[in-house]
């Protein structure tokens, strides 16, 4: 078994689009280990895409993201992270194929309604930045 994070993030949310998401990670297979609704700080979101610090378009991707609630989900099963990584698509939402995630609805490259983890290793870092051990069942 293996853990994953996704998100659903600020654009996918206010468009009403959650729980269609949601369905999608439990049709695929993937259980639901954990699950909250937050709003993160420019700060929060600052630490958790601290790894993107040096790029152009780090300010602008903390501030979108703290721009209103998301959904962060901790999800598991067999390849998790390889099954997240194809139910999303590319990154860039005006690339991705209709049936993906962001091909559905995300409307960019920065508005493309999902996040997922692309290593073992930075699903850990993640799932730790959000939950702790016992709010993972």
């Amino acid at each position: 078994m293996e853990r994953t994070l996704a998100i659903v993030k600020p654009d996918a949310f206010k468009a009403g689009h959650a729980g269609e998401i949601i369905d999608a990670y439990l049709q695929a297979g993937l259980k639901i280990s954990g699950m909250k609704l937050i709003h993160m700080s420019p700060t929060q979101a600052g630490g958790f895409y601290l790894v993107h610090k040096a790029r152009p378009f780090y300010g602008e991707l903390c501030a979108f993201m703290s721009s209103g609630p998301c959904i962060v989900i901790a999800l598991e099963g067999e390849n998790a992270i390889q099954k997240n990584r194809d139910l999303m698509g590319p990154t860039d939402s005006t690339k991705a194929p209709k049936n993906t995630l962001r091909g559905r609805f995300g409307a960019s490259l920065q508005c493309n309604a999902v996040h997922g983890s692309d290593a073992p290793e930075t699903a850990a870092y993640e799932i730790g930045y959000f939950f702790n051990g016992l709010e993972l069942v």
